[in-house]
Formats: structure tokens, C-alpha cells, sequence
């Protein structure tokens, strides 16, 4: 008598009140790309608590820092440093928003929001400055005042020497914290 083999029985799927509570839900695969392909993500960095990274950055549009970063990164689009999140160097963005402590320089073409609990330290370089209640600078302050057109125009070659002229009068907004 010869045995045929059999293929196993197929587990029934778990009922809700037995399913693992594993990762998250594998999705079917579908003909849309992906967003990164369709161009609305950016490349961006997240330094999660607990985690330290030192170097140079380079080809990063957004930066997240919750960790502690020692680095520099030249030419980005967006820095949000969290509370509790540190950021040590030199670095030239577009837009800053510091809820933690940064340490170093720093050159935004657009603007620099400190936050209640941000702190800055060292040399700051910024079209708009926003500081909340409680926020705190601490270093040399100078405000861009030539047209973002030129400033684009510029060669980038680090960081621009200060004037030997006095710089305009400094223009800080401050914002009451909303409860």
C-alpha cells in the first residue's frame, strides 16, 4: 500500500481575542508609488532619544533631533530640535525650530523659532527670529537683511564673515506662550 503525501490543513486565521498583538498590518501591494517616488517626502534624519550621532550630515533636508547630535550640515531645509534633544556644530538651514539646546552656529535663511524650553548658545545668523516666553539666546546675534534673491546668489563657502559696519538694530519677536 503506498502513502500519498497531503498537503497540511491551513490553520484557521486567529480570532481577534487570541491574535498576537505583533508589529504593524502588512498592506497589499498596490500600482501607486510610493511617496517618496511621488516627490512629497523629503530626506530626512531622525535621531531618536537616547541615540548620538557625530560627523557631517550631508544630503539631508530635515533634521529631527531628539538625541544629541554633534555635527555640521550645510545647505538643509528644516531643523526641529526636540525638548530634551541637543545639537552641537555648525549648520545652515532654512528654517530652525528649537525646543531643545543647540550649541554652536547657525545661519537661517528664513527663520528661527526658540521655543519656551529652546535654548541657544554661540552665533546665530537669521532673516526672522521668533523667541517665546521663557526661550533663551545666548551668543552673538546677527540679522540678514539682503533679499533672499541674493542670498541665493551667494557663493556658499561656510559662513559669511560679520561686517565691519555695526549690524541693523535686532528685531525679536516674542511670543506669549498660550496655556
Amino acid at each position: 500500500m503506498a502513502l500519498i503525501p497531503t498537503k497540511p490543513a491551513a490553520a484557521p486565521p486567529p480570532s481577534p481575542a487570541t491574535a498576537p498583538m505583533a508589529g504593524p498590518a502588512i498592506r497589499p501591494l498596490s500600482a501607486e508609488p510610493p511617496r517618496a517616488a511621488r516627490g512629497t517626502d523629503r530626506r530626512t534624519l531622525v535621531v531618536g532619544r537616547g541615540i548620538s550621532l557625530a560627523g557631517t550630515i550631508t544630503d539631508c533636508e530635515r533634521l529631527v533631533v531628539e538625541g544629541t547630535v554633534e555635527a555640521s550640515l550645510h545647505n538643509g531645509s528644516e531643523l526641529t530640535i526636540a525638548a530634551g534633544g541637543t545639537f552641537k556644530g555648525e549648520i545652515e538651514i532654512d528654517e530652525a525650530e528649537v525646543s531643545g539646546t543647540f550649541d554652536g552656529a547657525i545661519v537661517t535663511r528664513a527663520a528661527l523659532i526658540v521655543r519656551a524650553t529652546g535654548r541657544v548658545l554661540g552665533n546665530v545668523r537669521c532673516r526672522r527670529l521668533t523667541v517665546e516666553e521663557g526661550g533663551q539666546i545666548s551668543g552673538q546675534i546677527e540679522m540678514i537683511t539682503e533679499a533672499p534673491a541674493a542670498a541665493a546668489s551667494a557663493p556658499r563657502s561656510g559662513f559669511a564673515p560679520l561686517p565691519d559696519s555695526p549690524p541693523p538694530p535686532l528685531r525679536a519677536e516674542v511670543a506669549a506662550a498660550s496655556v
